[in-house]
């Protein structure tokens, strides 16, 4: 009796140590500043510039250009970062040779010789940068018994079996449709918009379940799916439109049900899938109703919003992580439109990259997925001629791979932020710098800074009472680890 009595007191004291501690703050004793560098009209390609120490600095001036990083006031938990295996993707990758594939696969999927992707998405059905347009079923086959996806074997399977080899368990895989076959909806056609005919709303949603479990007879694990590519978009490629209601229905009364139903329950899933503008809408609407909500994990967004010649609406990200804290915003899509080969090397494009990395990650984001993650040197194969620009692009005739200043924007997050990190506070005192910064689970921040003028910008890196000066070049881009 009295071994059980001092047993007891000893969890009971156990517990009440655990409760009483707390989280050790941060401190910057004895830590190095490595600083990676990528740099306009220069050799700099997430290149290490220097080592540098924390000195006392309890008040810094006005005249001195700060960015202040608080690792002690933390945010959203990073999911990863990554991009799409598409049918293009995995056409141009079948035509390189071993030694190339090999260095394109190290160049985004490895941690030490690449930038360290975890995200992949492919399209369900064929998208626009697809050969052709393709389902897995014959055409008028409301029971899906003549389901397969061949189409997708090939090419495309085998690329991602590559790709999630290499990641690992850190991998997180999803699926989005960009039209469901042309049966289906009421232009009969699988181009140019049209909707989903209300009596083939479950076998769409049965096509999901499907399209999920033959990929993981494949062993290809499904994290996610999102429920439309732009939903609101009459394209000349792929495409389907659901407005808010419709789609908040869908979910609640035929997807959320059926994939439940199949044991897919854990399946994250994610609305929208389109540009920033009408992103609030959209979460109101489906967010709004419990019914439709519970099946919900995130909310997707793409860049192009520009298209009518305003400015990027980052803020309509943080007005929904204001709204929705306990959902997840992930960057669906985003690429460089309107492909020339004279521009493989703008440093533009690859700001336009960091710029928006930058805002979506102060924003709440969690997850940020770049489109093609290989192209060729047309902007293809895309089968209705909208060529754009990838990362890394593949010229088939020389069989040499082109490296484009985003591949290197992206890298300077996604080579050094791992999964499960948590954003912290990060700001700059003036506007030439753009800002953000994680904590990994190894204690270890990582802090992103963009300079966005022209001249050599020498900044403070400022944690609480300490510092340390920094010089970034113009137009460049740097991560900071400490």
């Amino acid at each position: 009796m009295k071994k059980i009595i001092v047993a007891v007191a000893l969890i009971s004291l156990s517990g009440f140590a655990q409760k009483k501690q707390k989280s050790v703050p941060f401190s910057t004793q004895n830590k190095t500043v490595t600083v990676y560098t990528s740099a306009d009209s220069s050799d700099l390609r997430l290149t290490k510039t220097a080592d540098l120490q924390f000195k006392e600095l309890r008040q810094p001036l006005e005249t001195q250009l700060c960015v202040f990083v608080n690792p002690d006031k933390t945010f959203q938990t990073f999911v990863g970062i990554g991009g799409a295996i598409t049918d293009a993707s995995a056409e141009v990758f079948a035509k390189l040779t071993p030694e190339k594939q090999q260095e394109f696969l190290n160049a985004y999927f490895s941690k030490d010789k690449g930038i360290g992707y975890t995200l992949v998405r492919t399209n369900m059905n064929s998208c626009d940068f697809s050969s052709g347009s393709y389902t897995y079923i014959q055409e008028g086959d409301k029971e899906l018994k003549t389901f397969n996806i061949q189409p997708d074997k090939q090419f495309k399977i085998p690329l991602i079996k590559k790709a999630m080899a290499m990641i690992g368990n850190k991998a997180s895989f999803y699926i989005s449709p960009w039209s469901p076959p042309a049966f289906m909806k009421d232009n009969k056609n699988m181009l140019y918009g049209g909707k989903l005919l209300p009596e083939y709303r479950q076998a769409w949603a049965n096509y999901y379940v499907k399209y999920i479990n033959a990929l993981e007879k494949e062993g290809l694990p499904v994290w996610g799916l999102t429920i439309q590519n732009e939903p609101m978009a009459k394209q000349i490629w792929e495409s389907c439109i659901f407005t808010a209601e419709e789609e908040r229905d869908f979910l609640k009364n035929y997807l959320g049900p059926t994939l439940q139903k199949a044991g897919l329950r854990n399946k994250k899933i994610t609305v929208w899938d389109h540009n920033r503008d009408l992103l609030v809408q959209r979460a109101n609407t489906i967010l709004d109703d419990p019914a439709a909500n519970k099946y919900v994990w995130g909310i997707g967004f793409h860049w192009y919003e520009s298209w009518s010649g305003g400015e990027q609406m980052y803020e309509n990200v943080g007005k929904v992580y204001e709204q929705y804290p306990t959902k997840n915003l992930m960057f669906t899509e985003g690429c460089v439109e309107k492909f020339d080969a004279k521009k493989y090397q703008l440093w533009k494009n690859g700001q336009r990259y960091g710029k928006s990395m930058i805002n979506d990650f102060n924003n709440g984001t969690v997850a940020w997925t770049d489109w093609n993650i290989l192209l060729d040197q047309n902007g293809g194969p895309n089968h209705v001629k909208n060529f754009c620009f990838a990362p890394l692009h593949a010229d088939t005739t020389t069989g040499e791979l082109i490296y484009t200043p985003s591949y290197y924007f992206i890298g300077h997050f996604s080579k050094f932020i791992e999964k499960g990190a948590k954003r912290v506070s990060s700001s700059a005192s003036r506007s030439q710098l753009l800002t953000t910064s994680f904590i990994n689970g190894d204690g270890k921040v990582v802090t992103v800074v963009m300079n966005q003028s022209n001249l050599t910008v020498n900044y403070f890196l400022c944690v609480g009472t300490t510092a340390t000066e920094v010089s970034i070049l113009p137009n460049a881009i740097q991560t900071l680890v400490y």
